[in-house]
């Protein structure tokens, strides 16, 4: 039971087809709160691309600020390389997660019923995992500078930053979630397990500093498995034996990787979320689709949003709002397994709105 009647909820659009793919979550939340008599107030903010054209930056310098005492925040997507670079474009999203302390990117990767897969043989609920991404140093640390800069001369250092305090929380987090997490396919014999994914026979510092702490929060787990992989045979195996995985805790750069082969595995991009999370709830976490913007598809009404309504699943069930967000996620089960509602990725000619209806009748 939850404490609060109302919750407020940050939305940050961006840019593309951001408004379309946000709006559909938007409603499918405020039809599922409904069932737990919890009202939520979103407030919109048009930071992005746009915004950096009138004012030459990506959101106000007091963007922590502003949005501190929300419960939660909802990212449609950010970037348009014809409007913005994207490495400049890019600076919304990492302030918010660094400013926030959003040290867990947390990526499920499941696949429906009613969604194709390149995998030939992979069947619905074979693929059922979630990816602990380390999210706000290692190698996204924005450390390091160019020297001599357009000369033949020219250096640039890029330097990965592993902290014991960054490492050990991410990965303790990971065990923490294999402990608790029940799969979605309802399989008897799930036991938890946490896949280190590493690269420490060529990085002879920074990963084998990342398994030694892996090793020894493991210690503390006696209840779980404990897995190594590789990171590039770990790519290998995601192909192979997917449903082997459960738990994956990985680096910044390794996470981001290996979560975008895992959205194929699970029908695309257009079903793929992600929550960038403070799990000690000190700020507030962030929760988007990890699809592009796709600007040429804006305001076309043709893109797929699952992956904004699942993302809107994940942010009901880290504010408190459980029921809601399992009876969301029963809805988009539902919805798929029937197959009459399938945008054009998925061979079909429905219209996005048309998908947040669908989940909005179903709720």
């Amino acid at each position: 039971m939850v404490d609060k009647t109302q919750f407020k909820i940050a939305v940050i659009p961006g840019d593309g087809v951001g408004t379309e793919v946000a709006s559909e979550a938007v409603k499918a939340g405020i039809a599922a709160a409904k069932i737990e008599s919890v009202s939520l107030k979103f407030d919109w903010f048009d930071w992005g691309c746009d915004y950096y054209l009138k004012h030459g930056k990506m959101m106000p310098d007091d963007v922590l600020v502003i949005l501190k005492d929300f419960d939660a925040i909802f990212l449609g997507c950010i970037g348009d390389a014809s409007k913005v670079p994207d490495h400049i474009s890019l600076k919304l999203l990492l302030t918010i997660r660094k400013g926030f302390d959003q040290y867990v990117n947390l990526r499920p990767i499941y696949l429906y019923e009613g969604v194709s897969t390149p995998l030939k043989d992979a069947r619905p609920g074979d693929i059922d995992l979630v990816v602990v991404r380390e999210n706000v140093e290692g190698e996204y640390a924005q450390v390091g500078g160019r020297f001599k800069k357009g000369t033949d001369d020219e250096v640039a250092v890029q330097t990965a930053v592993f902290t014991r305090k960054g490492t050990e929380r991410v990965i303790r987090y990971a065990f923490e979630l294999a402990r608790k997490r029940k799969k979605l396919s309802g399989k008897n014999d799930y036991t938890g397990m946490v896949t280190n994914c590493s690269k420490s026979n060529a990085l002879n510092y920074s990963m084998v500093f990342w398994d030694e702490v892996f090793n020894r929060v493991a210690e503390d787990y006696s209840d779980i498995k404990k897995d190594f992989a590789l990171v590039d045979a770990l790519t290998m195996w995601f192909v192979k034996n997917p449903e082997y995985f459960d738990v994956v805790v990985a680096s910044n750069l390794f996470g981001d990787i290996i979560t975008d082969l895992g959205a194929m595995l699970q029908g695309g991009m257009g079903f793929a979320a992600g929550g960038n999370i403070n799990p000690d709830k000190v700020y507030p976490s962030m929760f988007e689709p990890i699809h592009g913007s796709a600007p040429k598809y804006a305001g076309k009404n043709v893109i797929n949003p699952f992956a904004s309504i699942e993302a809107m699943r994940m942010l009901l069930d880290h504010i408190g709002l459980q029921e809601s967000a399992q009876r969301v996620q029963k809805a988009i089960q539902s919805i798929l397994s029937e197959e009459k509602v399938k945008t054009r990725d998925m061979g079909g000619n429905s219209k996005t709105s048309e998908v947040g209806d669908a989940i909005v009748s179903h709720l």
